[in-house]
């Protein structure tokens, strides 16, 4: 025992000598690696290049274009092997973590240099962005059709060359200039009065045009109709704070869904609940509702009023549909609880939860399983390319320390 420990001592009294350290193999080595990634940067330009030709030659309608060049571009990385054989590159001691690094050259250069070869101003095919809404889509006699629009281009929209088609039910062309819409940044706004007041359909197309010549049609119809709202209660005398009035709308007067409302005597806008919350036909209110008084005689006008959000615009767009019949109603003399009851309001979406209305519409409300149903602003926030390329070069970072930490294992 005595002897194993009297070694151990001498073992560790011994001097330390570095390894002898070989310069020239080192600097070899090092041309190698650093001539490996030069030629991988040059192959992943090669492939930009022949990755642009063929996404010019397939053009914007090809859904899956971007998919197939990026198959490409990973399928021929293959390629870089047989290229290092070829210019009689010694890798016979190339680590996983030399070929890592050649990989990643190849596709970051690859990658950055496609980007710019598909993006203005080098290059551009893409057709403007059109994003349409009609309000209503269904509209009273004497009322006005919105149609407003939200146009981009990745280059830019060419103003002057806007235009729009209107066709009748009699097969009138209504035509529009520029000069007739109302521009507000990427909206477009026009106002359709039916100056000939003709009921039925209408059909619209609207056209734009980039800056390099690429076009966009939009196109759609619109009508006119006498029954888009209706009540149909058989009862407007002598009502109490009981009776029930049924509004009946048709669900046609908007993609999104409305709301419906009521004044008396041209007073404060009484909203009115659905019969049932997940069918937007049918509505129903009733005299227990604030605004009614008893012993009353009342000019009642049903409104409904149809809204639309633009993705990332805050602004609301929006338009009424007024019940061409007006309606008189009396209330019962002897009814004390009529105009008790709180009126229904929205969500409001610019305050929190806690500070809603104290009584709330019962088809717009966030709390409930079905969610809000009536239109409010939304934004979205898609990651470009230089996010998808701090992720990859994120990883990449992490799997070479991951690397480095394995090399030093196994000198170790």
């Amino acid at each position: 025992m005595a002897k194993r420990r009297k070694e151990k001592d001498e073992e560790e009294d011994k001097p330390f000598k570095l390894p002898k350290f070989d310069e020239e193999a080192f600097m070899k080595r090092e041309r190698r690696n650093v001539k490996t990634m030069v030629i991988a940067a040059l192959f992943g330009m090669l492939m930009a290049l022949v990755c642009f030709g063929f996404w010019a030659l397939m053009g914007s309608g090809s859904s899956f274009r971007w998919a197939l060049v990026l198959l490409v571009c990973i399928a021929n990385a293959a390629f870089i092997k047989y290229i290092y054989a070829r210019l009689n590159i010694d890798i016979s001691d190339f680590t996983k973590k030399n070929w890592f690094s050649n990989y990643a050259i190849y596709f970051f250069v690859w990658l950055i240099l496609f980007i710019i070869l598909v993006n203005p101003p080098v290059y551009d095919d893409e057709k403007p962005y059109i994003g349409l809404a009609v309000l209503p889509i269904t509209q009273e006699p004497g009322g006005d059709i919105l149609i407003v629009a939200k146009i981009t281009d990745n280059v830019g929209v060419n103003t002057d060359s806007l235009k729009m088609e209107i066709v009748d039910p009699d097969g009138n062309t209504t035509s529009l200039t520029p000069s007739e819409f109302e521009f507000d940044n990427t909206i477009v706004k026009y106002v359709y009065d039916n100056p000939d007041g003709l009921l039925g359909d209408f059909t619209y197309t609207l056209t734009a045009n980039d800056v390099n010549g690429y076009t966009r049609q939009k196109t759609g119809d619109f009508s006119y109709d006498a029954d888009a709202i209706d009540i149909t209660s058989s009862r407007f005398t002598n009502l109490t704070h009981g009776d029930d009035i049924t509004i009946e709308v048709e669900t046609g007067i908007s993609t999104n869904n409305f709301r419906v409302y009521y004044t008396l005597d041209d007073g404060e806008e009484i909203n009115v609940n659905r019969k049932y919350a997940n069918i937007a036909e049918e509505y129903e209110t009733s005299p227990k509702y604030e605004g009614w008084n008893e012993n009353s005689n009342y000019t009642m006008k049903v409104y409904v009023e149809v809204s639309h959000y633009f993705t990332n615009v805050l602004k609301k767009y929006s338009n009424i549909v007024e019940d061409t019949q007006i309606y008189t109603v009396t209330t019962d003399d002897e009814d004390n609880d009529i105009g008790d009851d709180t009126v229904p309001m929205p969500w409001n979406w610019s305050k929190p939860q806690g500070q809603q209305a104290d009584v709330l519409l019962n088809y717009d409300n966030p709390t409930v399983e079905n969610g809000p149903v009536l239109p409010y602003p939304n934004t979205v926030q898609a990651p470009g390319f230089e996010t998808i390329i701090f992720i990859i070069a994120l990883i990449a970072v992490v799997l070479i320390f991951k690397y480095k930490k394995k090399d030093k294992r196994k000198q170790k």
